[in-house]
């Protein structure tokens, strides 16, 4: 602005002298004008540059939180992995365990299923038996009665008998 005041006014004034300091002053101050535009262009470009290496900085640090992060998740995962790999694998084990139980405790009780089934025929025939037994038992507790009834009967017969021949004999006329 101040140069085109000087030129201005030394056009105005028409002196050559006055027209050629107003041109180096123009000159001189548009070279000012231009080296203080370059500083404050490099000044601007070195504060955006720092910016960046700032914001640079920062996602660096940023990226080395979330690294650390996801390394301590995948670890923590890692972890629980393993973990219940470990609990599957007792699990499995324990099933493994409690079906060969339940396979034993399945052949223990047809075995003694088998058991019960052979003593309850046993039971059977021996209830079979002891009523053949009892049956038999009671014809002869009949026939030991009637055997009895019988000796009584001729022990009655045999003192009828005793008693006729000891009594005298009675003529009939």
């Amino acid at each position: 602005m101040i140069a085109s005041l000087v030129v201005l006014g030394a056009l105005f004034g028409g002196s050559s002298l006055l027209i050629a300091v107003s041109a180096v002053v123009a000159v001189l101050l548009g070279a000012a004008a231009t080296k203080i535009t370059h500083s404050e262009l490099l000044q601007s470009r070195r504060d955006a540059a720092r910016d960046r290496a700032d914001q640079a900085r920062a996602y660096a640090v940023l990226t080395d939180e979330r690294t650390t992060e996801s390394k301590k998740f995948a670890d923590t995962m890692t972890e629980r992995i393993a973990a219940r790999q470990k609990l599957i694998h007792e699990l499995e084990g324990e099933l493994a365990l409690a079906q060969r139980k339940v396979a034993e405790s399945t052949l223990k009780l047809g075995n003694e299923s088998r058991r019960a089934d052979q003593a309850e025929a046993r039971l059977a025939t021996e209830s079979t038996r002891l009523e053949a037994s009892e049956s038999r038992a009671a014809e002869a507790i009949v026939l030991v009665a009637e055997l009895e009834q019988q000796v009584t009967d001729l022990k009655v017969e045999l003192a009828a008998w005793e008693d006729a021949a000891t009594m005298p004999v009675r003529k009939h006329a």
